[in-house]
């Protein structure tokens, strides 16, 4: 309960203070590359990414690395759901590189929340964390087409970590 309040305050607290971006997912949850069993379900995923820095890496005169807030919630057609809240860098993959901006995006973030597997995989703890790499293209309209690779798991502090990967396209809004 408490993780919800929480989120509710993230969500309404710093969405009058900040700008950011709303993303919508959809993806493959519990997707396996080696061939072992799997639970497949389609994953529904929401975020909203604040753009007030809460660190910042780096010189004054580039945004480098600032490391920024993130709320969300994730749920599968299974009935598994996920609340979460965590934190993101994002960075232009060409000022990156080359030092010329370019419309690749690069968004890694790790948050922590509340599980539940409804009727889906067990994954042994109800406290999760996940660790996202995402890689979008900021469209014309400054809206964003994103794909994304994350993994959610209890870092070994339940009886059992399955552990599952999530293979995501978004759309991303700004607000």
């Amino acid at each position: 309960m408490k993780i919800f309040l929480f989120l509710i305050y993230l969500f309404f607290a710093n969405s009058l203070l900040a700008e950011g971006y709303d993303i919508f997912g959809i993806g493959v949850y519990d997707i396996k590359f080696d061939g072992s069993d799997t639970e497949e379900a389609i994953d529904f995923r929401y975020e909203r990414r604040f753009d007030n820095s809460l660190l910042g890496i780096g010189p004054d005169s580039y945004d480098f690395f600032n490391v920024k807030p993130f709320a969300g919630i994730e749920a599968t057609s299974d009935s598994a759901s996920y609340f979460l809240a965590g934190i993101y860098v994002e960075d232009n993959i060409g000022t990156l590189f080359t030092d010329n901006p370019s419309n690749l995006i690069f968004t890694p973030s790790f948050g922590a929340g509340y599980y539940d597997d409804g009727d889906g995989k067990k994954l042994g703890n109800n406290i999760e964390f996940r660790t996202t790499f995402e890689l979008s293209y900021q469209l014309e309209n400054k809206n964003r087409i994103g794909i994304s690779l994350g993994h959610i798991s209890n870092a070994n502090i339940g009886d059992k970590n399955p552990g599952v990967e999530i293979l995501s396209l978004s759309y991303q809004k700004p607000y």
